[in-house]
């Protein structure tokens, strides 16, 4: 029985509605348009802040997808070392670390070069620089072996194969073909779409398939964007939000779950792809929004004589938008963020009221008084 979508008769001829994915496309595009031109309202400093959270949190979570968990001193020593960050804390870097935030920059930023075997190799070549997987010794940087590949999951007798790969005697060419049509392919939404997808169906590697399937859809969303914008959001921080629709697209499409339509239609995985980078994309434009906000506030406020408190507790809201801090400023809020005394607060307060940085919301007074922070219009 041909079960799995590598076994259909036209594959890799893969087919999907155009119609269904417009709108996703458009969307996308629109993001993306604005996140350029954000950016373009940005000071340098506050950009590569925003792709140095971006880059960790894409390799927190593309490691996390996987179920290993980085230590997160470990990544953020790595990624300052690989930005050239002073003050970086050398001695808490890990080498996999080190290696998988190099793998994430070389697809981010050389983006113009091919695809090549060789480097895809040295890919995962860095992901498992002393030949292991956990315990398990596997083939670094080549083909897997003969045994048959297959995802599986529950106890002995009762296994449940989700996926069973293409046998290795057929992986040059099916890697060649893929190659080629990488190469040859003008970068789109939709390239990204099916790269990430057909190196997954090819599952060439011993381990790490999920990991440079990804890096591979940043190499094609950094070459649609220029590199302009792709390293300020992480695709794989909003797969990790939705590992469930993450493997279930893939099953769905891989031919787990039986279909009664064309078994090439990968429409599905591209409508949970699109909406996931969609998803990403937005997040990023809230993030943005926060620190061009908190730019102004600063930039009105610059020769405002704020003490550490009042800095403190501003920074405090400005950081996870004003939208975001529930309930607005009270007396007791502020003493809990600032760490300090009744008085003090109720002195740091009227100061903040002084300056304009803060205003008293209508209609609350006396012990239910609070107030929100004054944004530029």
């Amino acid at each position: 029985m041909k079960r799995w979508i590598w076994q259909q008769e036209g594959y890799p001829n893969f087919i999907y509605d155009v119609k269904k994915l417009e709108d996703l496309i458009q969307k996308i595009s629109l993001e993306q348009g604005y996140l350029i031109a954000l950016t373009q309202t940005m000071n340098n400093d506050n950009i590569i802040q925003r792709q140095f959270e971006a880059l960790m949190s894409e390799a927190i979570s593309t490691a996390a997808i996987e179920g290993e968990i980085l230590n997160r001193d470990s990544v953020k020593a790595s990624v300052q070392k690989k930005l050239g960050f002073k003050d970086t804390y050398y001695h808490k870097t890990e080498v996999a670390t080190d290696n998988l935030v190099e793998i994430l920059i070389d697809a981010n930023t050389n983006y113009e070069s091919n695809l090549s075997l060789e480097r895809l190799f040295g890919w995962h070549n860095a992901l498992f620089p002393k030949g292991y997987s956990g315990l398990v010794k596997i083939n670094v940087a080549a083909f897997r072996g003969k045994e048959t590949m297959q995802i599986v999951s529950g106890t002995a007798g009762n296994e449940n194969v989700y996926y069973e790969a293409p046998p290795r005697e057929i992986l040059e060419d099916e890697m060649k073909r893929f190659l080629t049509w990488f190469n040859t392919t003008p970068p789109s939404l939709l390239k990204a779409c099916i790269a990430h997808l057909w190196f997954v169906v090819i599952h060439p590697l011993d381990d790490g398939n999920g990991r440079i399937a990804r890096a591979i859809t940043d190499l094609v969303l950094s070459k649609i964007e220029n590199s302009k914008i792709s390293r300020l959001y992480s695709m794989s921080s909003a797969i990790n939000s939705d590992r469930k629709g993450y493997y279930k697209a893939l099953e769905y499409t891989t031919g787990y779950v039986k279909k009664t339509d064309n078994h090439l239609d990968i429409t599905y995985w591209c409508e949970w792809f699109l909406s996931t980078l969609y998803t990403a994309l937005l997040d990023t434009k809230n993030r943005l929004g926060y620190i061009v906000q908190k730019t102004k506030f600063w930039d009105k406020h610059k020769d405002s004589n704020l003490n550490a408190r009042q800095i403190k507790v501003l920074n405090f809201i400005l950081d996870i938008g004003v939208e975001n801090f529930k309930g607005n400023l009270s007396k007791k809020k502020y003493m809990s963020i600032a760490d300090t005394a009744s008085t003090t607060a109720s002195r740091d307060i009227a100061e903040l009221l002084e300056f304009g940085c803060i205003r008293q919301i209508e209609g609350t007074s006396g012990r239910n008084v609070s107030y929100e922070i004054v944004l530029e219009e």
